[in-house]
């Protein structure tokens, strides 16, 4: 029910990931009414699965929105002759492929598009951690890093959308190690990711890597001067970060902003009523509740492209 007492209108979203694409029929309260998942197989397979999902749903239940959050590099540019497209992906036959036009060209609804990140960011300041604020930043540390950047109740946009796993930190004193990531040697996800701890960590599992062991102080100092990039910036109201590096490892997030406070030294100070660094409280719901978040915008006019 809406505030005034109203059924809440019906919303269809696709979150697009680079194993599974979870699709997901709710209200614009955030209740879910159905779901479904769609194995990430190459395009000409995956996609039209996807739409006969949507195509029942809308003959059965009918939606008023579509919203389509995926894995990127995306282009959300709409003055661009590939807007709608994904970049340069790792993913096999996706690059070039045009995900925005072809899952909305079935259905005659408002459509909105944007990077899982972002979606997921904006669900949890719909229903979420970041309730009543503007400003605010979504970090996923799993197979890669993802940060969703929302400022002034939008998220941010100009060249591109936010890619700030790539910024490039400073190492550890004495750490050589390589780096995952085949573009840059000493950036965020080349560092700190899933991918880059497993490099690390070699036959060992990261779920079985004790709190005290040395391989975590390279995570958190990372991710530490990320979250000092984020403040310095954009000054988020709160910082989330969540993914399959993070999510079990209780010890890191409070390590994090201890270091973040470290590393600021007083120069800019966080809010004091509430941890800054937090757990997504929507867990492994912000992700689809992303695509419904990202139809939200479409539907009300209030996303800015």
């Amino acid at each position: 029910m809406t505030a005034d007492g109203n059924v809440a209108p019906l919303r269809a979203g696709v979150e697009l990931g680079g194993t599974k694409c979870v699709c997901t029929l709710a209200r614009s309260t955030g209740e879910i009414i159905d779901q479904a998942t769609v194995p990430t197989r190459d395009p000409g397979e995956t996609l039209p699965a996807i739409i006969a999902i949507l195509r029942a749903w809308q003959n059965t239940h009918g939606f008023t929105a579509l919203g389509i959050a995926s894995f990127g590099p995306l282009e959300l540019n709409v003055a661009s002759l590939h807007h709608g497209e994904i970049g340069a992906t790792t993913k096999p036959g996706w690059t070039g492929t045009n995900v925005l036009r072809i899952l909305s060209a079935p259905f005659d609804v408002p459509v909105g598009f944007d990077t899982d990140v972002n979606g997921a960011a904006l669900a949890e300041m719909a229903w979420g951690c970041a309730q009543g604020m503007t400003d605010f930043a979504y970090v996923t540390v799993g197979t890669g890093v993802g940060v969703g950047l929302v400022v002034h109740g939008l998220p941010t946009r100009g060249i591109g959308h936010s890619e700030l796993g790539h910024i490039r930190v400073p190492r550890l004193a004495g750490d050589t190690f390589p780096s995952f990531c085949p573009f840059h040697d000493d950036c965020v996800e080349g560092l700190a990711s899933g991918s880059a701890l497993a490099l690390r960590l070699g036959e060992r599992s990261a779920r079985d890597v004790a709190a005290g062991d040395p391989v975590w102080a390279q995570v958190v100092h990372v991710l530490a001067v990320l979250c000092h990039t984020l403040v310095c910036a954009t000054g988020p109201h709160r910082i989330a970060i969540g993914g399959g590096v993070v999510t079990g490892q209780a010890h890191l997030l409070e390590r994090i902003e201890a270091s973040l406070v470290a590393s600021l030294n007083g120069y800019m100070r966080l809010p004091a009523d509430a941890p800054y660094i937090v757990a997504p409280a929507l867990g492994d719901r912000a992700g689809p509740l992303g695509s419904i978040a990202v139809a939200n915008f479409a539907d009300t006019g209030a996303r800015r492209s």
